[in-house]
């Protein structure tokens, strides 16, 4: 069902090849803008037809800079940019009519007077079929991004259709809770997608993280029965007092929450979606739920209603 390799011209197949990248940033946008294209392309090469960046992989302004949310700094509301004026996004989405991939992109976006931590995602053709607005947003010594981003006001976020699928699209901090990953299945995702920022803990930097994250994207795989793209950056950064490394390590997750590939600059694996489909139905994971019982998970405490 999985491993490298493109798409499958088998009949009746909808074989897809996804890809995850990862590199490390730095202060110059040009070179990281270079850096990214190239790894784009060379997951196109290896037959990828769809390609998550990480977190903070240039896809806008505050992106194109090394992870600002470890220190609260308010210049750096200065880096944000409106989402439908913003040439890094145009020309990323334009590699991807170029490449005819569907291709994820992060960006900081200001809306009026609100900020967010969002993700594009352009379809084969070039079009941005969706931005997406991180829905859970962290606050833990390094990771102050309340202080930079607004939650998305909905309590949901369609899955999108693309020209190889349809897509659950999320951002780092959102791939911790299980609802979440549920809630797009749910809603027709065939594949969930989690451009990533982990890294060391510097309230205790003896902690590794990384084990942790990723037996929980398994979980989320296994759990729903769909493939899984945890792309995440890496390197050492600073920033005001603070210092982290990014665990790299990306890797793609089958349907049975098995690590099919995992890789320092570009993973792919490949997955026949209809013969995911048939899996997911057989192990009657959706069809054996009771949502009946599910009343507590609307609440914060367990038993009142949210205000």
């Amino acid at each position: 069902m999985a491993g490298d390799g493109g798409s499958d011209g088998g009949r009746g197949s909808r074989r897809v090849c996804l890809a995850a990248v990862q590199y490390a940033m730095s202060e110059n946008m040009a070179q990281d803008l270079d850096k990214a294209e190239k790894l784009v392309r060379e997951a196109a090469c290896r037959g990828a037809n769809i390609i998550v960046l990480p977190v903070s992989a240039t896809a806008a302004k505050q992106f194109e800079f090394r992870y600002f949310p470890q220190a609260e700094d308010p210049s750096k509301f200065e880096l944000a940019r409106p989402f439908e004026d913003n040439p890094t996004l145009s020309r990323c989405a334009g590699l991807a009519a170029e490449l005819g991939v569907v291709l994820l992109l992060s960006h900081f976006e200001r809306a009026g007077q609100a900020f967010f931590n969002s993700l594009a995602v352009a379809d084969a053709d070039g079009s941005i079929v969706q931005n997406y607005r991180k829905h859970h947003i962290p606050d833990n010594p390094g990771y102050y991004e309340k202080y930079y981003f607004s939650p998305r006001a909905h309590p949901s976020s369609l899955p999108r259709h693309t020209r190889f699928g349809r897509l659950g699209c999320l951002v780092c901090w959102d791939q911790w809770f299980p609802v979440a990953a549920r809630a797009m299945v749910l809603q027709g995702a065939e594949v969930l997608l989690y451009p990533s920022c982990i890294g060391s803990e510097p309230s205790d930097p003896d902690h590794n993280s990384y084990p942790h994250w990723v037996r929980v994207q398994q979980g989320h795989a296994a759990a729903n029965n769909v493939p899984l793209v945890a792309a995440n950056r890496i390197g050492h950064e600073a920033a005001g007092q603070t210092e982290m490394t990014f665990h790299g390590g990306s890797f793609i997750v089958g349907p049975e929450g098995q690590v099919v590939a995992q890789e320092e600059a570009v993973a792919t694996a490949s997955f026949d979606l209809r013969e995911v489909a048939a899996f997911r139905a057989q192990w009657a994971l959706f069809r054996d739920r009771r949502p009946d019982r599910y009343q507590p998970l609307l609440t914060l405490d367990g038993r009142q209603p949210c205000s």
